[in-house]
């Protein structure tokens, strides 16, 4: 295993060297002001790469959350009436901001986050762009005039916003799961109150700073961090509170089922981008060289912590051992563990100690079942600091009758399996309760129809293994959730359509 920079870490040593230190904030933002909590009570924010304290949050609970809720509730009397270009030159601002703060958005991220720097840095940008792409697209929601049956009346339809909106996000994107809710609630004339994960909370409170430099008025942005011992009580309140009528969530399937049940008392539209399980199909046409690259990229991107990596990489039986080769090697030549603010880090730590504990257990539990450790397969030795290090393993002969191949793992764990023909690898590939993203490799072009149109999943990469964009529609099938994100579609989970038949 290849390591980065050695050099010692601090990490209230590199907190300090954040430039624009007014962009680090402890305290919940609520109609333009930032307030404590009325307990006074905070949590720790800790570094998973040295497991050093980041700092102290405000600890808000169910009640300071009602408030928030009451104060969106009236300043969406006002916003939902700003025009469409008023809401996108100050969406602009906003933009632009996160644009020029990138690199202190980035070690801020990095440091509460754990992910390279040069990683977070892509994120910033990544979640700056939803907020342009939001921007522009309300200037585009589009009614319709409907021919009537009759000659005296016109049948108009026109799209509203729904109100306030409940925003719950992950640690894994703490950057770009804010803006691609928020903004395209913001465009569409909502007003939101959001709970960030308590991981990762700075990096929601920053862009509430830059937020509030842009213009955007007080009460139509309002986020409240809270503990793991308030959060249960904080979802409840945002999911049955009836002022609220909408909720966006992601996260596991589980709690999304749970929040959509609690959401089910009111009647709320909900969005749920929740768990994955995405398979990675090689086939004996495929460049193998372009899927070893792309399966780096896909699977240990974030040290593996994303819903849209792969989960289960199946290969075709006749280039199997020349697959495995290839991409054993990249992997060890690609992959630097490390600090993710030390130079040469490409490859950071888990979030959690529970996080990697689960990929111990199904490491092991494959290995009890056949498999064997190509690579990796252990918490490294000869790193010069405390974290939550695994390293990125490969496993090879692996078992469909193993907890990894029906459980997303959430790690930088990467098991291949052989297949022997397009029927049996899609029949394995689908027969999961979740249908996030997929991903194949092959250069017949009708078996690339056939496949993607045969995959139970909400998107496929087809010769790449890097998919998400502002302009496409992020979201999946099954047990993956319901609604989409980002493109054109995204901005109509924050609408409501409303008919007007006119007579005269």
């Amino acid at each position: 295993m290849q390591f980065a920079n050695s050099a010692k870490i601090n990490t209230a040593d590199e907190l300090a060297k954040i430039s624009d230190q007014s962009l680090v904030r402890s305290k919940a933002y609520v109609n333009g002001k930032w307030v404590g909590a009325r307990s006074g009570s905070t949590f720790d924010v800790i570094d998973p790469g040295t497991l050093e304290k980041v700092g102290s949050v405000a600890d808000m609970d169910a009640s300071e959350v009602r408030n928030a809720i009451e104060v969106a509730t009236g300043a969406f009397d006002t916003w939902k009436k700003t025009t469409a270009k008023q809401r996108s030159v100050l969406l602009r601002k906003w933009h632009d901001l996160i644009v020029s703060n990138k690199d202190d958005l980035a070690r801020l991220m990095t440091l509460e986050g754990g992910k390279p720097v040069t990683e977070a840095a892509g994120e910033v940008l990544y979640g700056a762009s939803f907020v342009e792409w939001f921007g522009e697209e309300a200037k585009r929601v589009y009614g319709d005039v409907i021919p009537s049956p009759v000659s005296n009346s016109r049948a108009v339809v026109m799209k509203q916003p729904v109100g306030v909106v409940g925003i719950i996000t992950p640690y894994n994107f703490p950057n770009a799961m804010i803006t691609r809710k928020v903004a395209a609630a913001l465009a569409a004339g909502c007003t939101v109150v959001a709970r960030p994960a308590y991981e990762t909370p700075f990096s929601a409170l920053a862009l509430c700073e830059l937020a509030e430099r842009a213009g955007i008025p007080p009460g139509v942005i309002n986020v409240l961090p809270c503990s793991s011992e308030n959060t249960p009580a904080v979802g409840y309140e945002l999911t049955t509170n009836p002022l609220v009528r909408k909720i966006s969530f992601t996260g596991s399937t589980a709690v999304g089922k749970l929040l959509m049940s609690q959401a089910s008392t009111t009647m709320k539209k909900v969005s749920l981008e929740l768990g994955g399980n995405a398979p990675f199909i090689v086939f004996e046409d495929a460049d193998l060289t372009v899927a070893a690259e792309q399966l780096i990229a896909c699977k240990f991107r974030n040290s593996g912590q994303t819903c849209v990596c792969a989960n289960r990489v199946y290969v075709h039986e006749s280039v199997y051992d020349e697959f495995v080769g290839k991409f054993v090697a990249l992997v060890k030549e690609k992959l630097r563990l490390g600090y993710g603010l030390s130079e040469g880090t490409t490859f950071g730590p888990m979030m959690t100690e529970r996080g990697m504990s689960k990929v111990e257990d199904q490491l092991q539990l494959a290995i009890d079942a056949g498999a064997r450790v190509a690579t990796g397969g252990c918490r490294p030795k000869g790193l010069n600091v405390s974290g939550y290090y695994f390293e990125p393993t490969v496993l090879v002969d692996v078992s469909d009758d193993v907890p990894m191949t029906c459980e997303e793992t959430f790690g930088p764990l990467c098991p291949i399996y052989k297949f022997g023909s397009e029927e049996e690898v899609l029949r394995r590939a689908n027969n999961v309760s979740v249908g996030l993203a997929g991903y194949f490799f092959s250069r017949d072009i009708g078996r690339i129809f056939r496949v993607a149109e045969s995959m139970e999943v909400g998107m496929i990469g087809v010769n790449t293994g890097v998919i998400s964009s502002e302009a496409a529609p992020f979201g999946g099938v099954k047990e993956s959730g319901v609604g989409r994100e980002g493109s054109r579609y995204g901005i109509d989970e924050y609408l409501n359509i409303k008919y007007m038949s006119i007579a005269f």
